[in-house]
């Protein structure tokens, strides 16, 4: 008789799982939407402002993709600009092309779809034990909460305000603390600057499709994008991307686990199917994903319908997205991040009471807060000292 299992039968199991799993659309998914707007507002401007991006292609490229990773996750992973590429085209805009964004954001997807598919990302992840993994979410959480204060001292009393009314809701379902910490903040502009209301009440819908950027690229500004500004992303992304999303989103939500390998496809995929369209270098980041954690998301709901707000935004009123990102002020900006890295510094507990781990983790963390990629390797190499017991704590 045959015994062989059905079709069916031989379902992986996270894909059971996966089919499962539902995600959620209420106030408080939509509140914990918000959570990422601490670091993708600043790059986002930056590209429309300073590099003179068309902000239809990066706002729609933006709500598709993270749309897209809700409904696969069916976690609050984030989708965020590249920060390596975002700073160094920023700073370098005398010498940076929108074309060779173009290319640093193909670049970026042909290699992380590579590393992700041929297993390299794993290999490498491998090498970095808990107290590294612990060491890097506790550097990210500490410079987030770091640059959230410096963003707070722009205005104290609004920062002050903020935190009180935070901390007090935080606990309170019945209104998203982020509602209230949006509404403060838009109160706030219009009042710091009585001119704002009248721009707002002259802006006008203006429908518009983004373009095929890809067509204006030349080889030479893609070879120079790569080499540029993605080539130095790679390290930041592996321990921020890949690494510390992979130990958070696995310890808050272990029912819905994800890989290095699955994370690194996503990444892959997201920024090839973005480059093309007028988007910019994106990843997955830890501290993007504790914001959406801490203002209420608990699954890929909210990453969707703040990517339908995107896209509607980017279709009908992408040629006021500037203003609209005035209504967010530099200090509300800066509670949200600094809430974001309590919340991504707290899941580090689990580290033990081990010497030579709480003492590798506070080393990493501490070259995280300088750089990501350096706290990887600073950390593998220690690691590998104190197992070899060619050194001693």
């Amino acid at each position: 008789m045959d015994t062989t299992p059905s079709l069916p039968d031989r379902e992986d199991s996270w894909f059971k799982r996966w089919r499962q799993q539902r995600n959620r659309y209420d106030l408080l998914e939509l509140g914990g939407s918000f959570g990422d707007l601490g670091t993708l507002i600043p790059f986002v401007a930056g590209y429309i402002v300073v590099l003179k991006l068309d902000p239809l292609g990066i706002l729609f490229m933006f709500g598709l993709c993270e749309i897209l990773v809700g409904l696969f996750f069916k976690t609050p992973i984030p989708v965020q600009p590249m920060k390596a590429i975002g700073g160094a085209a920023i700073a370098s805009a005398g010498a940076v092309s929108p074309a060779m964004v173009c290319g640093a954001g193909l670049f970026t997807g042909i290699f992380w779809l590579l590393a992700g598919t041929t297993r390299l990302v794993e290999v490498v992840t491998r090498l970095a034990p808990r107290p590294v993994v612990r060491g890097i979410v506790l550097g990210l959480g500490l410079s987030f909460m770091s640059q959230g204060i410096k963003m707070m001292a722009t205005t104290p009393w609004l920062a002050g305000i903020g935190l009180v009314a935070t901390f007090l809701l935080l606990s309170w379902t019945r209104l998203p603390a982020m509602f209230a910490l949006l509404l403060l903040g838009a109160a706030a502009a219009f009042a710091l600057d009585p001119g704002l209301a009248g721009r707002f009440a002259a802006v006008r819908p203006e429908f518009r499709l983004p373009h095929f950027t890809l067509a204006h690229l030349s080889y030479k500004e893609a070879v120079s994008g790569a080499i540029v500004l993605a080539i130095p992303q790679l390290p930041l992304t592996i321990g921020n991307a890949v690494i510390a999303v992979r130990a958070e989103n696995n310890q808050l939500f272990p029912e819905r686990p994800v890989t290095d390998r699955t994370l690194a496809v996503s990444q892959g995929l997201i920024n090839l199917v973005s480059a093309p369209f007028g988007g910019v270098p994106m990843c997955h980041g830890a501290g993007g994903m504790a914001g959406h954690v801490r203002f209420g998301a608990r699954t890929g709901g909210s990453l969707v319908m703040l990517g339908v707000i995107m896209m509607v935004l980017s279709l009908w009123f992408s040629h006021s997205v500037v203003l609209l990102f005035e209504v967010f002020p530099a200090a509300v900006l800066g509670v949200i991040l600094f809430f974001a890295g309590i919340e991504l510094a707290s899941t580090v507990k689990d580290i033990g009471k081990e010497r030579e781990d709480v003492t590798l983790m506070l080393v990493v963390a501490g070259v995280a807060m300088w750089n990501m990629g350096a706290a990887f390797l600073a950390g593998v190499i220690l690691s590998q000292a104190l197992r070899r017991r060619w050194i001693k704590i």
